[in-house]
Protein backbone atom coordinates (compact mmCIF):
# COMPACT_ATOMS: atom_id res chain seq x y z
CA UNK A 1 0.00 0.00 0.00
CA UNK A 2 3.30 2.53 -0.02
CA UNK A 3 3.20 2.97 3.53
CA UNK A 4 5.92 2.51 6.46
CA UNK A 5 5.50 0.05 9.23
CA UNK A 6 6.65 1.06 12.86
CA UNK A 7 6.31 -1.86 15.25
CA UNK A 8 5.58 -1.01 18.69
CA UNK A 9 5.92 -3.59 21.67
CA UNK A 10 3.85 -2.48 23.94
CA UNK A 11 3.59 -4.78 27.64
CA UNK A 12 -0.17 -5.57 26.37
CA UNK A 13 -0.21 -5.48 22.79
CA UNK A 14 2.20 -5.47 19.62
CA UNK A 15 0.94 -1.80 17.35
CA UNK A 16 2.14 -1.43 14.07
CA UNK A 17 1.53 2.00 13.13
CA UNK A 18 1.47 2.65 9.57
CA UNK A 19 2.79 6.47 7.99
CA UNK A 20 2.06 7.10 4.68
CA UNK A 21 -0.94 8.89 2.66
CA UNK A 22 -4.39 8.06 3.36
CA UNK A 23 -5.51 5.16 0.82
CA UNK A 24 -9.12 4.55 0.26
CA UNK A 25 -9.97 1.04 1.12
CA UNK A 26 -7.00 0.76 3.05
CA UNK A 27 -8.50 0.50 6.61
CA UNK A 28 -11.27 -2.06 5.06
CA UNK A 29 -7.94 -4.18 3.57
CA UNK A 30 -5.99 -4.04 6.90
CA UNK A 31 -9.13 -5.63 8.93
CA UNK A 32 -9.69 -8.42 7.25
CA UNK A 33 -5.42 -9.74 7.67
CA UNK A 34 -5.28 -12.59 9.74
CA UNK A 35 -3.51 -11.44 13.42
CA UNK A 36 -4.98 -7.96 13.05
CA UNK A 37 -6.92 -6.94 16.47
CA UNK A 38 -8.22 -3.53 15.34
CA UNK A 39 -7.30 -0.74 13.01
CA UNK A 40 -7.12 2.85 14.59
CA UNK A 41 -6.82 5.93 12.55
CA UNK A 42 -4.40 8.57 14.69
CA UNK A 43 -5.77 11.79 14.58
CA UNK A 44 -2.50 13.62 15.79
CA UNK A 45 -0.31 14.90 13.01
CA UNK A 46 2.70 13.28 15.29
CA UNK A 47 1.89 9.68 14.78
CA UNK A 48 4.29 7.41 16.75
CA UNK A 49 4.84 9.95 19.03
CA UNK A 50 1.15 10.05 19.77
CA UNK A 51 -0.57 8.14 23.12
CA UNK A 52 -3.21 6.93 20.34
CA UNK A 53 -0.55 4.10 19.07
CA UNK A 54 1.07 3.67 22.67
CA UNK A 55 -1.02 3.75 25.81
CA UNK A 56 1.69 2.94 28.01
CA UNK A 57 4.81 5.40 28.93
CA UNK A 58 8.18 4.85 27.26
CA UNK A 59 10.94 4.37 29.91
CA UNK A 60 14.34 5.23 27.91
CA UNK A 61 17.29 3.36 29.53
CA UNK A 62 21.17 4.32 29.08
CA UNK A 63 23.64 3.42 31.53
CA UNK A 64 23.00 4.43 34.72
CA UNK A 65 20.33 7.10 33.87
CA UNK A 66 16.26 5.92 33.49
CA UNK A 67 13.92 8.36 32.47
CA UNK A 68 9.74 7.64 32.21
CA UNK A 69 9.64 5.56 35.34
CA UNK A 70 8.03 5.74 38.71
CA UNK A 71 11.91 7.74 39.22
CA UNK A 72 11.94 10.95 39.02
CA UNK A 73 15.66 11.47 37.13
CA UNK A 74 18.21 13.87 37.31
CA UNK A 75 20.50 14.94 34.99
CA UNK A 76 23.59 17.59 36.25
CA UNK A 77 26.86 19.32 35.71
CA UNK A 78 28.94 22.11 34.16
CA UNK A 79 27.43 24.01 30.87
CA UNK A 80 30.61 23.14 28.96
CA UNK A 81 33.68 20.59 29.48
CA UNK A 82 36.31 23.14 30.64
CA UNK A 83 39.38 21.28 32.32
CA UNK A 84 39.61 17.39 33.76
CA UNK A 85 39.72 18.88 37.52
CA UNK A 86 36.70 20.23 36.74
CA UNK A 87 34.61 17.79 35.15
CA UNK A 88 36.14 15.32 37.37
CA UNK A 89 35.16 17.22 40.43
CA UNK A 90 31.75 18.25 39.08
CA UNK A 91 31.06 13.94 38.32
CA UNK A 92 32.07 13.07 41.54
CA UNK A 93 29.60 15.88 43.58
CA UNK A 94 26.82 15.23 41.18
CA UNK A 95 26.84 11.58 42.13
CA UNK A 96 27.33 12.07 45.92
CA UNK A 97 24.09 14.31 45.83
CA UNK A 98 22.41 11.59 43.68
CA UNK A 99 22.07 12.04 40.11
CA UNK A 100 22.51 9.25 37.96
CA UNK A 101 23.81 11.41 34.68
CA UNK A 102 26.56 13.40 33.81
CA UNK A 103 26.13 17.01 31.30
CA UNK A 104 28.28 18.40 29.94
CA UNK A 105 28.91 20.04 26.05
CA UNK A 106 31.91 19.34 24.50
CA UNK A 107 30.56 21.10 21.09
CA UNK A 108 29.03 24.42 22.05
CA UNK A 109 26.80 26.46 19.83
CA UNK A 110 27.38 30.30 20.71
CA UNK A 111 25.33 33.22 19.94
CA UNK A 112 28.45 35.17 19.48
CA UNK A 113 31.51 33.34 17.15
CA UNK A 114 33.73 34.61 19.77
CA UNK A 115 32.59 32.90 22.56
CA UNK A 116 33.92 29.23 23.76
CA UNK A 117 33.28 26.97 21.64
CA UNK A 118 33.93 23.95 23.41
CA UNK A 119 36.98 21.37 23.77
CA UNK A 120 35.11 19.11 20.79
CA UNK A 121 36.85 15.85 20.95
CA UNK A 122 39.09 16.07 23.50
CA UNK A 123 35.58 17.35 25.93
CA UNK A 124 34.19 13.91 25.18
CA UNK A 125 37.58 12.22 25.96
CA UNK A 126 37.27 13.95 29.26
CA UNK A 127 33.65 12.87 29.77
CA UNK A 128 34.37 8.93 29.22
CA UNK A 129 36.93 9.40 31.74
CA UNK A 130 34.31 10.70 34.30
CA UNK A 131 32.01 8.24 33.21
CA UNK A 132 34.55 5.47 33.70
CA UNK A 133 35.56 6.70 37.26
CA UNK A 134 31.92 7.49 38.68
CA UNK A 135 29.66 5.09 36.26
CA UNK A 136 27.66 8.26 35.52
CA UNK A 137 26.10 7.81 32.00
CA UNK A 138 27.10 10.49 29.98
CA UNK A 139 24.49 13.42 27.73
CA UNK A 140 26.28 15.65 25.03
CA UNK A 141 25.19 17.77 22.30
CA UNK A 142 25.54 16.66 18.93
CA UNK A 143 25.54 20.16 16.39
CA UNK A 144 25.84 18.22 13.03
CA UNK A 145 25.05 15.13 11.24
CA UNK A 146 28.68 14.83 10.75
CA UNK A 147 28.90 15.03 14.31
CA UNK A 148 27.02 12.09 15.28
CA UNK A 149 29.33 8.86 14.62
CA UNK A 150 32.44 10.45 16.65
CA UNK A 151 29.94 12.10 19.01
CA UNK A 152 28.03 8.89 19.31
CA UNK A 153 31.20 6.30 20.17
CA UNK A 154 31.90 8.89 23.43
CA UNK A 155 28.39 9.48 24.67
CA UNK A 156 25.27 7.47 26.01
CA UNK A 157 22.28 10.11 25.33
CA UNK A 158 23.05 12.88 22.57
CA UNK A 159 21.37 15.53 23.22
CA UNK A 160 19.86 18.17 20.24
CA UNK A 161 19.73 21.70 21.68
CA UNK A 162 16.92 23.87 21.15
CA UNK A 163 18.56 25.66 17.71
CA UNK A 164 18.85 22.04 16.34
CA UNK A 165 14.93 21.24 17.44
CA UNK A 166 14.09 21.42 13.59
CA UNK A 167 17.25 20.76 11.76
CA UNK A 168 15.67 18.08 9.99
CA UNK A 169 19.17 16.06 8.59
CA UNK A 170 20.49 15.99 12.03
CA UNK A 171 17.06 14.85 13.55
CA UNK A 172 17.28 11.79 11.32
CA UNK A 173 21.02 10.99 12.10
CA UNK A 174 20.54 10.69 15.52
CA UNK A 175 17.52 8.48 14.53
CA UNK A 176 19.68 6.21 12.68
CA UNK A 177 22.32 5.88 15.54
CA UNK A 178 20.15 4.01 17.37
CA UNK A 179 21.54 5.89 20.59
CA UNK A 180 19.04 7.60 22.94
CA UNK A 181 18.38 11.08 22.29
CA UNK A 182 17.27 14.42 24.48
CA UNK A 183 15.51 16.62 22.51
CA UNK A 184 14.99 19.92 23.62
CA UNK A 185 12.10 22.13 22.81
CA UNK A 186 12.83 25.34 19.99
CA UNK A 187 13.17 28.85 21.70
CA UNK A 188 10.20 29.63 19.60
CA UNK A 189 8.58 26.00 18.92
CA UNK A 190 5.16 24.95 19.02
CA UNK A 191 3.86 22.09 21.06
CA UNK A 192 3.23 20.22 17.80
CA UNK A 193 6.08 21.31 16.33
CA UNK A 194 7.75 20.21 19.07
CA UNK A 195 6.03 16.65 19.11
CA UNK A 196 6.57 16.77 15.15
CA UNK A 197 10.37 17.09 15.73
CA UNK A 198 10.45 14.02 18.39
CA UNK A 199 8.51 12.12 15.03
CA UNK A 200 11.56 12.58 13.06
CA UNK A 201 13.85 10.61 14.89
CA UNK A 202 11.06 8.08 16.39
CA UNK A 203 10.54 7.52 12.36
CA UNK A 204 14.39 5.99 11.81
CA UNK A 205 13.08 3.42 13.87
CA UNK A 206 14.70 5.12 17.16
CA UNK A 207 12.13 4.86 20.30
CA UNK A 208 14.26 6.01 22.90
CA UNK A 209 13.62 9.59 22.96
CA UNK A 210 13.34 12.34 25.66
CA UNK A 211 11.57 15.46 25.35
CA UNK A 212 12.95 18.71 27.64
CA UNK A 213 11.56 21.75 27.91
CA UNK A 214 14.00 24.45 28.69
CA UNK A 215 11.99 27.84 28.16
CA UNK A 216 10.32 29.65 25.33
CA UNK A 217 11.11 33.04 24.53
CA UNK A 218 8.48 35.60 25.33
CA UNK A 219 7.78 39.36 26.00
CA UNK A 220 9.17 38.82 29.25
CA UNK A 221 12.72 40.16 30.51
CA UNK A 222 12.84 39.53 34.12
CA UNK A 223 14.16 35.37 33.32
CA UNK A 224 16.29 34.87 30.22
CA UNK A 225 13.55 32.59 28.73
CA UNK A 226 9.64 31.60 30.10
CA UNK A 227 9.65 28.22 31.65
CA UNK A 228 5.88 27.11 30.78
CA UNK A 229 5.42 23.89 33.38
CA UNK A 230 2.40 23.48 31.98
CA UNK A 231 3.64 21.52 29.29
CA UNK A 232 4.84 18.82 31.50
CA UNK A 233 1.72 17.53 31.70
CA UNK A 234 -0.03 18.59 28.35
CA UNK A 235 2.73 16.55 26.79
CA UNK A 236 2.47 13.72 29.00
CA UNK A 237 -1.97 13.47 28.32
CA UNK A 238 -0.20 13.35 24.21
CA UNK A 239 2.75 11.33 24.18
CA UNK A 240 3.99 8.18 25.69
CA UNK A 241 7.38 9.72 25.69
CA UNK A 242 8.93 10.94 28.96
CA UNK A 243 9.41 14.80 30.00
CA UNK A 244 11.67 16.62 31.80
CA UNK A 245 12.45 20.12 32.94
CA UNK A 246 16.00 22.32 32.46
CA UNK A 247 15.27 25.06 34.82
CA UNK A 248 18.73 26.31 34.48
CA UNK A 249 18.30 27.41 30.80
CA UNK A 250 14.53 28.13 31.46
CA UNK A 251 15.31 31.08 33.35
CA UNK A 252 18.75 31.85 32.98
CA UNK A 253 19.47 32.80 37.10
CA UNK A 254 21.02 30.63 39.14
CA UNK A 255 18.72 32.03 42.28
CA UNK A 256 16.03 30.73 40.27
CA UNK A 257 16.98 27.18 39.47
CA UNK A 258 16.24 25.70 42.89
CA UNK A 259 12.81 27.02 43.27
CA UNK A 260 11.72 25.96 39.72
CA UNK A 261 13.20 22.78 39.70
CA UNK A 262 11.06 22.33 43.01
CA UNK A 263 8.00 22.95 40.63
CA UNK A 264 8.74 20.48 37.99
CA UNK A 265 8.73 17.71 39.89
CA UNK A 266 5.44 18.76 41.62
CA UNK A 267 4.43 19.35 37.93
CA UNK A 268 5.22 15.67 37.36
CA UNK A 269 8.17 16.07 35.73
CA UNK A 270 10.22 12.50 34.94
CA UNK A 271 13.29 14.52 35.15
CA UNK A 272 15.55 17.33 35.52
CA UNK A 273 18.53 18.59 33.71
CA UNK A 274 20.33 20.80 35.93
CA UNK A 275 23.57 23.49 35.18
CA UNK A 276 26.19 22.19 37.88
CA UNK A 277 29.79 23.67 37.84
CA UNK A 278 32.57 23.82 41.11
CA UNK A 279 32.92 27.27 40.53
CA UNK A 280 30.11 29.42 38.43
CA UNK A 281 31.94 32.74 38.76
CA UNK A 282 34.56 31.07 36.94
CA UNK A 283 32.86 29.00 34.28
CA UNK A 284 33.50 29.97 30.24
CA UNK A 285 29.73 29.45 29.33
CA UNK A 286 26.84 30.13 31.40
CA UNK A 287 27.97 30.72 34.69
CA UNK A 288 25.39 32.90 35.51
CA UNK A 289 22.68 30.48 35.48
CA UNK A 290 24.54 27.16 36.70
CA UNK A 291 24.47 26.21 40.55
CA UNK A 292 27.11 25.35 43.21
CA UNK A 293 27.59 21.74 44.71
CA UNK A 294 26.23 22.86 48.12
CA UNK A 295 23.26 24.19 46.35
CA UNK A 296 22.76 21.44 43.75
CA UNK A 297 22.77 19.50 47.24
CA UNK A 298 19.97 21.52 48.55
CA UNK A 299 18.53 21.26 45.41
CA UNK A 300 18.29 17.23 45.37
CA UNK A 301 17.38 17.30 49.00
CA UNK A 302 14.09 19.70 48.51
CA UNK A 303 13.20 17.97 45.12
CA UNK A 304 12.85 14.65 46.93
CA UNK A 305 10.29 15.81 49.66
CA UNK A 306 8.35 17.06 46.70
CA UNK A 307 8.45 13.55 45.11
CA UNK A 308 7.65 11.61 47.99
CA UNK A 309 4.35 14.23 48.39
CA UNK A 310 3.26 12.94 45.52
CA UNK A 311 4.28 9.59 45.26
CA UNK A 312 7.55 9.63 43.70
CA UNK A 313 10.70 9.47 44.28
CA UNK A 314 14.27 10.91 43.19
CA UNK A 315 16.41 8.36 40.97
CA UNK A 316 20.01 7.76 42.49
CA UNK A 317 22.58 5.32 41.22
CA UNK A 318 22.43 2.99 44.15
CA UNK A 319 18.87 2.01 43.40
CA UNK A 320 19.65 1.35 39.76
CA UNK A 321 22.36 -1.27 40.91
Amino acid sequence: MGMKGHVIVGTERTVVAAIGEKRDGAREALETMEGVEQVVPILAPYKIASREVRPEKTVVRAGSLEVGGERVAVIAGPCSVETEEQILATARAVKAAGATALRGGAFKPRTSPYSFQGLKEKGLELLALAREETGLAVVTEVLSPEQVPLVAEYADVLQIGARNMQNYLLLQAVGDSGKPVLLKRGHGATVDEFLLAAEYILDRGNQQVILCERGIRTFETHTRFTLPLATVPYLQERTHLPVIVDPSHGTGKASLVRPMARAAVAAGADGLIVEVHPRPEEAWSDGYQSINFDQFDQLMAECARVAEAIGRSIATLVSQT
